[in-house]
C-alpha cells in the first residue's frame, strides 16, 4: 500500500490538485437538492431539528469546500505549497465524511425501514461519487470516504437488530473496495496527466528543434548566397585581365619571334589555358546553380563523341604512362549531345586525374530501353563512406595540399547536376585501392538519327569594322590589337553613350559589348540602343566575365549570343564569323 500514499514529483502534484479541485465546484449544485429530499423524506417529529442542523452542515460544509477550491485554483501552488494543499483538502473532506456519515445518526433511529434503505444508499453512493471527484489525490478521497462510510458502520454496529451488524461489516468492506479502485483510479489519472506532460514537452522539443532546423537552414542558405555571390565577384574579377592576357598572347604568337621566345610563348600559353580551364569549370557550375542550362534533346550517335573525348584527353593518360581504351559502338540515344559529351568529360578527366597505374576505359551496355556509358578505372577508389560526398562541390579526395592539376572538385558535382538537368541517373560503384566505375543511363533513340547540316561558311574579317564597348582599358586595348591582327577595323568605347556617338559618326558592321557596363547599364541595353539607330538586324555579340546566377540568366533572356571571359581567340573568331554569316 506503500505506492497508494505516494505523492507524484511537483508538477504532477500540481495537476493532480488542479483537476481536484475543477471537479469540486460541479457538485455544489448537485447537494442543494439532494439535501432538500432528504430533509422532506426522512424528517419525522422526532428527528427535524436534528434533519435541519445536518442540512446546514451539508450545505456550509459545501460552500466552504468550493470557496476553498476557487481561491486555490487562482493561486500558485508551486513552492511546496501543493502538499499543504493536500493536507487541507483532507481536512475539509474528511470534515465533509463525517457530516455525511452523521446523517446516519440523525435518521436511522427514527426511520421506516424504507427510510433506512435510503440513508444507507445514499452515503453509499455519495461515497462512491466522491471517488471519481477526489481518486485523483488519494489521500484526499480516502479522508472522506473513511470518515463517511465509518460514521455509517459505527452507527449500523450500535443498532440492536442483528441485521444490522451484518450491513456494518458489508460497509467495512465496501470501504476496501473503493480504496482498490480509487487507487486504480489515480494511477490512470496520473499516468494520463504525465503522458501530458510528455506531449507538451515533446511538443516544446520538437518546436526548439524545428527552430533550430529552419535557423540552420537560413544560415546555410545565407553561407551559399554568400559562397555564389564571392565565387560570382572573385570569377569576374579573374576573368577579366586572362581575358585580356589570351588576347595579348594571340596577338603575340603572330608576331616574329625567336626559337627561345617561341618556347616562352607557348609555356605562357599553356599556364593561361589551365587558368582559363579552372575558371570554365567554375561558369560550368555557376550556369547549373543559376538553372540556365536548357537540354536540346536530339537523336545522335554515341561513338562520334566518344571519338572526340578519346582524341583530346588519350594524350592526358599516355602522359602518365597509362592505357586509354574506348570500345567502339553503334548505338544512338536521344538527349543532348554537347551535355552529355560535358558529363563524360567530367568522369574521364576525372578517372585519369586520380589514376597512377593500371588505366582507363570507355564502354556502353546495353540495358532494355537505355544504354549505360560506363567510365573504368584502376584508381585509388573511393571508400563507402564517401561515395555521396565526391559529388559535392569542392569535396577532393586525396588532396590535402590542394594540388590545382588535381582540378577544383568540381568535376563530379558538375557531372551530377548536368545528369539532373537531362534527367537522367548517374550512379557509381567502387573499391578503395581497386578503382571505380560511373555509369551515365542514356534512353536509345526510338527515330533515326538526321545529320545536322554543315554550317555556312561566314564571310572572312578582313576588312570588318568593330566597335567594341568595354569599360576595361586594357580589355580594349586587347581586344583592339587581336582585332586588327586579323584585319579588321576596331573602334572602341567604354560606355553606352561613346558608343552611340562613335556610331553616329562611322556605321559599325559588329558590335561586341563587355556585358557590365558603367552606370548600371548592362551590354544587351547597349545592343539594343545600338541597332535602334543602326537597325535590328545589325550583327552583335556580348562577353560577360560575370557568374552570377541572376546575371547570366539576365544575359541569356537578352538572345544576343553570349560568351564567356576567358575567351579563347579561335572562339571568338568563330563567333564572329557565325554572326556576320
Amino acid at each position: 500500500m506503500r505506492s497508494f500514499w505516494q505523492i507524484s514529483e511537483e508538477h504532477l502534484l500540481i495537476e493532480q490538485l488542479r483537476l481536484l479541485l475543477r471537479n469540486v465546484i460541479p457538485s455544489l449544485f448537485t447537494t442543494f437538492p439532494l439535501v432538500g429530499i432528504l430533509v422532506w423524506a426522512l424528517s419525522v417529529d422526532g428527528n427535524r431539528r436534528n434533519m435541519l442542523v445536518w442540512a446546514a452542515a451539508v450545505i456550509a460544509s459545501r460552500l466552504l469546500t468550493v470557496w476553498h477550491a476557487r481561491r486555490t485554483l487562482a493561486a500558485d501552488l508551486s513552492g511546496g505549497r501543493a502538499r499543504r494543499e493536500v493536507v487541507v483538502l483532507m481536512l475539509l473532506n474528511a470534515l465533509d465524511g463525517v457530516i455525511w456519515g452523521a446523517l446516519a445518526w440523525a435518521a436511522l433511529d427514527s426511520a421506516t425501514l424504507v427510510g433506512n434503505v435510503l440513508v444507507m444508499s445514499v452515503i453509499a453512493g455519495v461515497a462512491n461519487s466522491a471517488m471519481s471527484a477526489l481518486a485523483v489525490v488519494p489521500p484526499v478521497f480516502f479522508a472522506f470516504s473513511v470518515f463517511a462510510l465509518a460514521g455509517l458502520a459505527l452507527k449500523l454496529g450500535l443498532m440492536p437488530d442483528p441485521t444490522y451488524g451484518a450491513l456494518a461489516g458489508i460497509s467495512a468492506v465496501y470501504i476496501a473496495v473503493l480504496m482498490a479502485q480509487a487507487r486504480i483510479s489515480a494511477h490512470a489519472a496520473r499516468a494520463a496527466i504525465h503522458l501530458r506532460f510528455e506531449n507538451i514537452n515533446l511538443i516544446e522539443r520538437l518546436r526548439v528543434e524545428t527552430n533550430k532546423a529552419q535557423e540552420a537552414h537560413q544560415e546555410a542558405e545565407l553561407a551559399n548566397l554568400a559562397k555564389t555571390k564571392f565565387l560570382a565577384a572573385a570569377s569576374h574579377d579573374l576573368r577579366q585581365p586572362i581575358h585580356a592576357q589570351g588576347l595579348f598572347l594571340d596577338v603575340l604568337s603572330h608576331s616574329p619571334l625567336s626559337p627561345y621566345q617561341s618556347e616562352v610563348l607557348a609555356s605562357t600559353r599553356s599556364a593561361w589555358l589551365a587558368t582559363s580551364d579552372m575558371l570554365n569549370t567554375l561558369l560550368d557550375f555557376s550556369r547549373i546553380e543559376a538553372g540556365v542550362v536548357h537540354p536540346n534533346v536530339q537523336p545522335f550517335h554515341l561513338q562520334s563523341l566518344l571519338h572526340t573525348i578519346e582524341n583530346d584527353l588519350a594524350p592526358l593518360a599516355d602522359a602518365k604512362g597509362l592505357v586509354y581504351r574506348s570500345r567502339e559502338t553503334t548505338v544512338a540515344v536521344n538527349s543532348d549531345a554537347t551535355l552529355v559529351e560535358m558529363i563524360v568529360r567530367n568522369l574521364v578527366s576525372n578517372a585519369i586525374r586520380y589514376t597512377e597505374h593500371g588505366g582507363v576505359l570507355v564502354a556502353c551496355r546495353r540495358r532494355g530501353h537505355a544504354v549505360a556509358v560506363e567510365v573504368w578505372d584502376t584508381g585509388i577508389g573511393i571508400a563507402q563512406a564517401d561515395q555521396q560526398d565526391i559529388f559535392s562541390e569542392f569535396h577532393q579526395l586525396g588532396n590535402p595540399e590542394r594540388d590545382r592539376n588535381k582540378g577544383l572538385g568540381l568535376g563530379l558535382a558538375i557531372a551530377q547536376g548536368l545528369a539532373k538537368t537531362l534527367g537522367h541517373d548517374l550512379t557509381m560503384a567502387s573499391r578503395p585501392r581497386y578503382g571505380s566505375v560511373f555509369r551515365l543511363s542514356l534512353p536509345l533513340s526510338q527515330a533515326a538519327v538526321t545529320k545536322s547540316p554543315s554550317a555556312p561558311v561566314g564571310r572572312r574579317l578582313e576588312r570588318q569594322r568593330v566597335l567594341v564597348i568595354d569599360d576595361d582599358t586594357v580589355v580594349r586595348s586587347a581586344m583592339a590589337q587581336l582585332l586588327q591582327s586579323w584585319g579588321c577595323t576596331c573602334d572602341t568605347a567604354d560606355s553606352m553613350e561613346e558608343a552611340l556617338g562613335v556610331a553616329h559618326v562611322v556605321r559599325p558592321d559588329i558590335l561586341i559589348s563587355d556585358y557590365r557596363l558603367r552606370g548600371q547599364r548592362t551590354g544587351a541595353q547597349a545592343i539594343t540602343e545600338l541597332r535602334a539607330l543602326l537597325g535590328p538586324l545589325t550583327p552583335a555579340l556580348m562577353i560577360t566575365g560575370d557568374t552570377a546566377p541572376e546575371r547570366l540568366r539576365e544575359a541569356l533572356a537578352s538572345g544576343v549570343l553570349l560568351l564567356h571571359k576567358p575567351v579563347k581567340p579561335e572562339q571568338l573568331y568563330q563567333a564572329m564569323v557565325d554572326v556576320l554569316g
